[in-house]
């Protein structure tokens, strides 16, 4: 395994690694392993929770009961498929995990974790011996099925229904910094918070800093709601994706790729928090964006915002095209001055920032 540092090479080696993983929610082990040693290298207390939660506590330089404490949340889990029957003649029906787009699915190569990986095709009916009416629709889910090749005998003793499926990509590196792969919502946050676990060693500060990969965002984000409720932080921060800008795309509803990471204002904001991160962005010169968005909903802040009490959330995004395909694309430049900028915004927050938090 590549030892992480600043450099290139081993930063797309990582996040190689992160996307090529399978863990669709609810499986997230594989991942979490992978996550666990590197932030082993930054943080003295790592531990899981009941909903398989990683959680990575980094402590200040000096304990006090009163010092600040922090979570950054980013999630493990992708989206995939789950085995749903297997008929007479070896053909798997499946059931969807997660937000996937039946459009996408036609022709992917697939891995059934079963007793042992199997490989496998998405296959639908050729255009041939559609009529003309239905060659112009896209095909349903129910009319979709994966082939293994294999004879139906074999393939029970090796793969039971609830197995789980995922699309099986390598990562792609682009011109300038760009990759494209699957899973990359939200293993590129998971990226930028390993970044700012290795910027913060090289800064003092004064908060308990909670590394969380959570699981389960994908059917409800339930892993930062279990999480949040445990650790209850002072101060918690969502690192997801939000839409990169691409053609027939409205300027709104995404940001711009490589111009650094989207900065959310709203409701669900506070607004103490936009302004520290923003402000400090600013005074170091790191690349961002400012992002309208009038809800939570579909990242991890949306939980970490009303757990408990209620907790001051920011949510910090990482622009990317393609969202809930196998060729979800990004810009590692963003992800890096996120990381950066996050490590910056930590060392920033002390007690007196904290007592002088506004409600929102």
């Amino acid at each position: 395994m590549t030892n992480f540092s600043e450099k290139k090479d081993e930063l797309t080696e990582l996040i190689k690694e992160l996307s090529e993983i399978n863990a669709v929610s609810g499986q997230e082990d594989s991942a979490f392993t992978l996550v666990k040693n590197y932030l082993d290298n930054y943080c003295q207390d790592i531990s899981s929770d009941n909903l398989n939660n990683l959680i990575a506590k980094k402590s200040a330089l000096s304990e006090d009961e009163s010092n600040p404490k922090i979570m950054l949340a980013a999630h493990l889990d992708e989206i995939g498929l789950m085995v749903k029957s297997i008929d007479d003649k070896g053909f798997i029906k499946f059931a969807t995990i997660g937000g996937v787009d039946p459009r996408t699915l036609p022709a992917q190569e697939v891995i059934i974790q079963g007793k042992e990986e199997v490989a496998g095709i998405i296959g639908a009916m050729p255009p041939h011996l559609l009529s003309k009416k239905e060659r112009n629709k896209a095909h349903k889910l129910e009319d979709l099925y994966i082939d293994t090749g294999r004879k139906p005998e074999n393939l029970q003793d090796i793969v039971q229904i609830g197995d789980s499926v995922t699309i099986k990509r390598e990562l792609t590196s682009l011109q300038n910094e760009f990759v494209s792969g699957k899973a990359l919502d939200d293993r590129a946050g998971v990226l930028m918070m390993l970044i700012t676990a290795r910027e913060l060693a090289k800064i003092k500060h004064e908060a308990e800093v909670y590394f969380v990969a959570t699981s389960q965002e994908e059917i409800g984000v339930k892993g930062s709601q279990t999480a949040t409720y445990n650790i209850f932080p002072d101060i918690g921060i969502a690192i997801d994706v939000c839409h990169g800008l691409m053609p027939g795309v409205d300027k709104g509803d995404a940001a711009k790729m490589a111009d650094g990471p989207a900065v959310s204002f709203g409701p669900h904001v506070h607004p103490d928090l936009f302004n520290l991160i923003t402000e400090t962005a600013d005074n170091y010169n790191i690349p961002y964006q400012k992002s309208p968005t009038t809800t939570p909903y579909g990242t991890d802040a949306a939980s970490i915002q009303i757990t408990k009490s209620g907790v001051a959330t920011a949510l910090i995004s990482i622009p990317l095209r393609y969202m809930h395909t196998s060729v979800e694309m990004i810009s590692l430049d963003d992800v890096k001055a996120g990381g950066q900028l996050l490590a910056r915004v930590i060392a920033e927050i002390d007690k007196d920032f904290l007592e002088g938090l506004q409600c929102y």
